[in-house]
């Protein structure tokens, strides 16, 4: 990594000239331009000193982590087919995160498993369809266009009641499926 060329960057990206970003760290326009051209390494003082201006810190200016992808696509999901509903998980690798959203399609009069009771939530989204919700002792209905959210402290589980498929974007945190 060139040190030069990050401090650069930084420097663009919050709109300075090297005279500005000088001013700001009581140095001047040539050392800071022989700092971006690898000319010259500056102390770890005054190298704190301009990530500071730059609105940064050591050790994030050192991090070294790579680019988190934030877009998926068909080609990312990963699909499982039971006997009656076809889970498919949205994001690759959902269970290492906070969340791990699935979309559940849930063949006309079937259900899921019963989940027994654990820590976390979860929420749902019906995009097709009409499904209830057991949990515990009481159900609840939930169609096309609504959405439902609960904590997972009792058994629960979704059973469509219909004919027809039901289409659920589920979210579980933390991650369950």
């Amino acid at each position: 990594m060139s040190i030069g060329t990050k401090i650069k960057q930084l420097r663009v990206m919050c709109q300075l000239t090297q005279e500005e970003l000088a001013d700001r760290c009581e140095l001047t326009k040539g050392y800071i331009s022989q700092i971006e051209n690898d000319l010259t390494s500056p102390s770890i003082s005054t190298l704190t000193d301009i990530l500071v201006a730059l609105g940064t810190n050591l050790k994030d200016f050192f991090s070294e982590d790579a680019d988190e992808k934030i877009v998926f696509t068909d080609d990312d999901y990963f699909v499982k087919e039971n006997e009656n509903h076809t889970i498919t998980w949205l994001v690759p690798n959902s269970q290492k995160n906070e969340m791990e959203p699935i979309l559940l399609c849930l063949d006309g009069n079937s259900e899921t498993t019963i989940d027994m009771p654990h820590e976390g939530q979860e929420f749902g989204y019906v995009l097709e369809g009409e499904i209830v919700i057991h949990l515990g002792n009481k159900s609840y209905v939930c169609k096309k266009g609504e959405t439902f959210y609960y904590t997972t402290n009792k058994n629960h589980y979704i059973k469509n009641i219909k004919d027809e498929e039901a289409k659920v974007i589920w979210v579980s945190s933390p991650p369950n499926f």
